[in-house]
């Protein structure tokens, strides 16, 4: 959590976020065709930070239980948020890592939160700039409500349904030394990584 987080309930523990990965990990593995070689027609992108994570994980499931090898690459989309020459302090920029030709492959853009939906309008810019997708599907732990643009995920971990000044904090190991996912009643008014995709 962040310092000023109030704690308003936990929505998910560590055991909740295993099981909502495995029951994704299934989806994804529906979306694959059964013809194809995945690793040459399929990937997973995850969206920095968490949903590098994300995506990775969603990675090994399936190749444990599927024996399916998919590719995974990571894009951070702040360059291309429609918001970034407002900001007040310069954007933390990450890396962007697809080693792999986007072109003519179906891709699943993994986040952590889903809110108003211009972060991951910016990550379809940043896509499109690298190529041609046959197509992008977008898999999400936590749709937040609250959508100011035309965007909905595909797969989605849970519906949480919430209130102006409140944010959803999804935390793992990898990142926070801390899995599960919160609902916060936040201090703060600035844009968080987690709160405002």
């Amino acid at each position: 959590m962040e310092p000023t987080d109030r704690i308003k309930a936990q929505l998910m523990d560590a055991d909740d976020l295993r099981r909502t990965l495995d029951r994704m990990a299934r989806q994804i593995v529906e979306l694959v065709d059964p013809d194809d070689d995945p690793a040459e027609t399929f990937a997973l992108i995850g969206m920095q930070t968490r949903g590098v994570y994300l995506a990775r994980r969603l990675r090994d499931r399936i190749q444990s239980v599927e024996g399916l090898d998919i590719p995974v690459g990571t894009l951070d989309a702040t360059m291309y948020r429609d918001d970034v020459h407002l900001r007040a302090q310069q954007p933390v920029v990450r890396a962007t890592r697809i080693p792999f030709d986007i072109s003519g492959r179906h891709l699943v853009l993994v986040d952590d939160v889903v809110y108003t939906g211009r972060t991951v309008r910016a990550a379809l810019d940043a896509l499109m700039d690298m190529g041609r997708p046959a197509s992008v599907r977008f898999l999400v732990i936590v749709d937040r409500g609250h959508r100011e643009l035309p965007i909905a995920a595909d797969i989605v971990g849970r519906k949480v349904p919430t209130l102006p000044g409140e944010m959803v904090r999804v935390r793992l190991d990898e990142v926070d030394g801390r899995e599960g996912v919160w609902l916060v009643e936040a201090e703060r008014t600035e844009e968080a990584s987690s709160s405002r995709t």
